[in-house]
């Protein structure tokens, strides 16, 4: 069945036809039902060079042996125990080990549900009302995360309110501390910002940030569900050498399994129940499907070079800055290890704000090039691209041929 009839079901099924909103384009989305390695194959049978990677966590690129292997055997025992099993604990082993701040830690489904009970323990430890985020920053779709405002338009700091500053601005943050900081359970932040494209922290930012929250008694969270084992083995916050109270995982730590983590200073953790009073549970967390690929992924991970696919996203940031320089356009190209985002923009790109300033028409050319050569990217000027092991050096070339032609096309 073709993309475009299995659309025409799907649109009596899901709102949109879709289960996530980013994942519709027009007229309508490509339908996939192949993966392997770093390409995909559609419901019409064409392949694409992936850079969607599922929105992150096929690091390892698609269908990797080992770890089809794994839950080829785990399948064969159980899928899900509804009791605490073996592979729990071997792969939050491996977490703390990797991240040694996560002291304690609790499995869920996702990484919305990961930030969710991070917040409301955050709120429960403290005894405070206010959580403080980034502009733009993406914790999930819950409405701690997604019912946010300026912190200037907050008028009741007892209220329960989750507040924003805009990213990389030290001084809006000290004014919001300032103003309501005894009442801020938490300050929650991506460390790079992934969900309005790629984002990195200006020198000092990350540290600013651990240092104010430690004056007023506020805890620090890091949303690593993107940033975790990206582009490194272990957190983003490892080699920025900041350590949150809290941290947030997902994606990349499931093997392409539903999974989610939260974890922290073991003070705080020790508050979950059964052990303390702040209740969470779920029915799939930690089941053994995802804990199997989470442990085969991470024992890739850990034996393996991230140079390479971090220089793969270097080589193609400069050639598509040197190919729409040429033709006159204007972008910016925003590189964080294995991830990056080409900026339809001339401003350089520190916060949601600028990003949201980048040419939207201009990227919609570009999306849809892509798609035309055989290129597969998340639908949104707003999203990182992603690259794994898989990907080639002929991938690479095949990529940046590719971009060259666009940008010859988009020539004003």
């Amino acid at each position: 069945m073709s993309s475009d009839s299995l659309y025409s079901k799907a649109k009596s099924l899901f709102p949109g036809g879709v289960n996530s909103p980013i994942r519709f384009y027009q007229p309508y989305p490509k339908f996939m039902s192949l993966a392997q390695g770093s390409r995909l194959i559609d419901a019409d049978g064409r392949e694409y060079i992936d850079y969607c990677l599922a929105f992150g966590p096929m690091i390892l690129g698609h269908s990797r042996k080992e770890v089809v292997e794994a839950l080829r055997e785990q399948a064969g025992k159980a899928t899900s125990l509804g009791t605490p099993g073996p592979l729990e604990v071997e792969l939050g082993e491996r977490i703390r080990s990797a991240i040694p701040s996560m002291e304690m830690l609790r499995f869920t489904n996702s990484g919305t549900e990961a930030t969710m009970h991070a917040i409301r323990l955050a709120r429960f430890f403290t005894g405070r009302p206010l959580i403080l985020k980034i502009e733009g920053g993406f914790h999930g779709s819950h409405d701690y995360a997604l019912e946010s405002l300026p912190y200037g338009n907050l008028e009741d700091p007892t209220q329960r309110a989750t507040i924003e500053v805009p990213y990389n601005d030290v001084g809006a943050l000290h004014r919001a501390f300032e103003k309501f900081g005894r009442n801020i359970a938490a300050f929650i932040l991506e460390p790079v910002l992934g969900n309005v494209g790629v984002v990195n922290p200006n020198v000092g930012y990350l540290e600013e940030a651990r240092k104010i929250t430690e004056e007023y008694g506020t805890l620090l969270i890091f949303d690593e569900v993107i940033t975790g084992f990206r582009s490194s083995y272990g957190a983003y916050q490892n080699v920025a050498d900041v350590k949150p109270d809290l941290t947030t995982l997902g994606k990349i730590v499931g093997g392409g399994l539903p999974i989610g983590v939260f974890g922290g200073r073991t003070d705080i953790m020790g508050n979950v129940s059964p052990a303390g009073r702040f209740y969470q549970q779920g029915t799939f967390s930690g089941n053994a499907m995802s804990m199997a690929g989470g442990i085969s992924t991470l024992d890739i991970l850990k034996k393996s070079d991230y140079s390479n696919p971090a220089s793969q996203a270097d080589r193609i940031a400069l050639e598509a800055r040197n190919a729409f320089s040429k033709a006159g356009i204007e972008v910016r190209v925003n590189v964080s290890g294995t991830m990056f985002t080409i900026f339809f923009n001339g401003r350089e790109v520190v916060d949601a704000k600028t990003a949201a300033a980048s040419n939207k028409e201009q990227f919609s050319r570009y999306f849809n090039g892509m798609l035309e050569r055989g290129i597969f990217i998340a639908a949104s000027q707003m999203e990182a691209s992603f690259l794994s092991f898989a990907h080639s050096d002929g991938d690479t070339r095949e990529t940046i041929e590719a971009i060259k032609s666009i940008s010859e096309n988009m020539k004003p």
